[in-house]
């Protein structure tokens, strides 16, 4: 995990204020501590400032290999060949780099066991900005060209790693956290309507590219900028493409399988110990089962972390989005793996303690406690281990989560995890969210999405309805639990690694028929049938059940009473939108636990928090509503 930043004019000359421009580049990494608080370096040229912060890997007792492989990550990265030199910071590893070792020979003549960095800069050397396309990693990166005077921002192709943009005057600048570019002179935290709308409408989603204030962007998935003398241009160089699906039941399970091992392994860095979080179901267990044999024949044990909320037992409430408690089976997992296994137990005043940490995590309202939850479990893990490898994606992928499953889902054109306007709208006054038009906002986010779905010509209604859907949940909710695991785990000093969202398995799945993702109508049977064999039948075929949440209603009267707090508070941003009468109303009834107004998990006392959530943001950004 690290943190990137600088800043970019064609023409203006930074040497010229050569003690500034070092005071802002420490200042940005500063910022970005969170990301990386074990090392540092910075890169000041007439027209470019870069500056690197990065969280080692090493674990407590390194040997003398591991201290030799964290050095070589020492950024920024430098190279040169013939009359070009570059300099590169970068956030993010490479599955690929092997490969890429050969490949890029030539231009890595005369390095040592070069780390991800120098290996990323000699594919520039090699192929120019299209290197990318080689690229297997998650990263964002910054490529200074000085003798053509560009800088190339790259993000990876499902956008695990972040990196946001704007402009101060005609300085271009760049961040993997909004925060950084907050602190330079004329970038200020602005919202307008549209910004209110991604909050109220669409949140804790948000429009991709969208940084949710006013005039700061996000590099989108798959995408790179080009910024030059010229101008900026926003280029992609990935995407989804829609082909005929050719491999028979057996083929596909078998590549899948394959797929999804080879992911894993990649992620496996044999210098530096890692862990698993596990759940006991399907996804994290099968990635935990391929873990443990992998390392097994290095002779070491896996490490597994599992969570849960105290007294769960007596509070749990089964529903059909979650049905069972995850420690039975987490339990049987343990046994099976062998593990060296520790099981996490968050309170509810942990959780409620932890709204305003995972809001400045992120720099803007997030999942409530969904997410404040993630942030207390990662600094537990943290402590022991640096890097961590997790199940997410897979629902998005394989088919999941209840929407891909019931017919109502392909005839509704809305967001399926957000489909009642009415919840979001509880606590609003009437006028403000008449003057926003929520809905008409989310429809026209929806639409757009919808449009650019990469469709395959003759295929039936219901399959491109199918496509559509399976691109929302890839560029909208997918997109959203990737940002948590990242902003949540660099604020618990980990490493998050998702195999799931290896490109080459979105790729593939993508064109793989519904028929065989769900065969026989059981939700990713695909990915239970490339699992045959890692796992018990019993965790294989186990109904799926989400990231856990509490049902504690001691929970629920703390945000209630932090809300009451808050409206007694003349001072308190978030007034002028909420209606005072209906909040009371709302505070005063049962909360409902059974109606989600995002995704599975965010109901009544996740609203509140929500709200807390967003009055602290207001307050502590010092947000100007335009």
């Amino acid at each position: 995990m690290s943190g990137i930043a600088g800043f970019y004019h064609p023409e203006k000359n930074f040497m010229k204020r050569e003690e500034a421009s070092h005071r802002q580049l420490r200042l940005f990494q500063r910022r970005l501590q969170g990301r990386g608080p074990d090392d540092d370096g910075t890169y000041l040229s007439a027209h470019c400032g870069l500056v690197h912060s990065r969280l080692s890997s090493l674990p407590p007792d390194p040997d003398k290999a591991a201290v030799l492989a964290d050095r070589r990550e020492h950024q920024p990265a430098f190279l040169r060949r013939g009359d070009v030199s570059c300099a590169l910071v970068m956030d993010g590893e490479l599955y690929n780099k092997k490969e890429l070792e050969q490949e890029f020979a030539a231009a890595l003549e005369g390095t040592d066991r070069p780390g991800d960095a120098m290996v990323m800069l000699a594919g520039y050397l090699t192929l120019g900005a299209d290197f990318i396309r080689k690229v297997n990693g998650v990263f964002s990166a910054a490529v200074y060209d000085r003798q053509s005077n560009i800088l190339l921002l790259y993000r990876d192709r499902l956008g695990v790693r972040p990196l946001f943009f704007t402009s101060a005057g005609e300085d271009v600048l760049f961040a993997s956290e909004i925060k950084a570019l907050l602190s330079y002179p004329g970038v200020t935290a602005r919202l307008d309507r549209d910004g209110l709308n991604e909050i109220f409408a669409l949140g804790p989603a948000r429009t991709p590219g969208k940084g949710v204030f006013l005039d700061i962007e996000e590099i989108r998935p798959g995408h790179f900028l080009r910024i030059s003398p010229e101008g900026v241009k926003d280029l992609t160089y990935w995407q989804l493409e829609s082909l005929p699906h050719e491999d028979s039941q057996a083929e596909t399970v078998e590549k899948t399988a394959f797929l999804i091992q080879d992911a894993v392994r990649r992620q496996l860095k044999p210098e530096f110990p890692v862990c698993t979080f596990l759940s006991g179901g399907v996804d994290s267990s099968l990635v935990s089962a391929i873990c443990a044999a992998e390392l097994k024949k290095q002779n070491r044990r896996l490490t597994t972390f599992s969570f849960e909320f105290q007294d769960s037992e007596k509070f749990f409430r089964p529903s059909s989005c979650q049905p069972s408690l995850d420690a039975p089976y987490v339990r049987k997992m343990v046994q099976f793996l062998d593990s060296d296994h520790s099981i996490l137990t968050c309170t509810s005043r942990d959780q409620f303690d932890a709204l305003n940490a995972s809001v400045e995590a992120h720099d803007l309202p997030c999942m409530a406690d969904v997410d404040s939850s993630m942030l207390f479990f990662c600094r537990q893990v943290g402590v022991r281990c640096r890097a961590a490898l997790t199940g997410e994606c897979a629902d998005e992928i394989f088919g999941g989560y209840p929407w891909f499953h019931r017919p109502e889902f392909l005839k509704t054109r809305a967001f399926p995890w957000s489909l009642d306007p009415d919840a979001r709208k509880a606590l609003l006054k009437d006028d403000f969210a008449a003057e926003l038009n929520m809905e008409e906002y989310a429809a026209q986010a929806y639409e757009a999405s919808r449009a650019e779905t990469p469709l395959l010509p003759g295929e039936s209604q219901e399959q491109s309805e199918r496509r559509v859907l399976s691109y929302l949940n890839l560029r909208w909710f997918m997109q959203t639990l990737l940002n948590r695991m990242d902003r949540d785990a660099a604020a618990g000093r980990l490493t998050a690694r998702v195999p799931f969202a290896d490109y080459r398995i979105v790729e593939y799945l993508w064109n793989v028929p519904w028929e065989i993702r769900a065969k026989g109508g059981v939700a990713k049977a695909l990915l239970r049938e490339a699992g045959r064999g890692l796992l018990p039948d019993e965790i294989l075929f186990r109904k799926k059940s989400p990231y856990p949440k509490t049902y504690d209603t001691g929970y629920e009267a703390m945000v209630a009473g932090a809300l009451r707090r808050v409206l007694e508070d003349s001072s308190s941003p978030i007034l002028p939108f909420l209606d005072r009468e209906k909040t009371e109303k709302f505070l005063s009834g049962p909360a409902d636990y059974g109606r989600p107004w995002y995704g599975q998990l965010m109901a009544a006392p996740q609203m509140m928090a929500y709200i807390l959530q967003l009055n602290h943001w207001l307050k502590t950004y010092h947000v100007t509503i335009l």
